[in-house]
């Protein structure tokens, strides 16, 4: 299932979430670079280009099965909230 991600303010917990994720979870950039999100690597990564410019360039999560993509989706409106508050 594919997840458009356009701001995220609590990058270590979806992290967390990622991690606690049973298979593979994918971000694909605006570039259409696709990167590995349960490697610590990619993670580092990832935030590293989050935090370039203060802004998190438009993406996309890529989970494999639906439960994984429940779970992103659950932390994904719960951080609107977050950004609300």
């Amino acid at each position: 299932m594919n997840i458009k991600v356009e701001k995220v303010n609590q990058v270590n917990k979806l992290f967390e979430v990622i991690d606690s994720c049973t298979m593979n979870v994918e971000l694909v950039t605006g570039e259409g670079d696709c990167l590995n999100m349960k490697s610590k690597l990619s993670q580092y990564l990832s935030m590293t280009r989050m935090f370039a410019n203060g802004d998190v360039p438009q993406m996309e999560l890529v989970a494999k099965n639906d439960q994984d993509a429940q779970k992103l989706i659950a932390f994904l409106e719960e951080d609107a909230k977050y950004r609300e508050s």
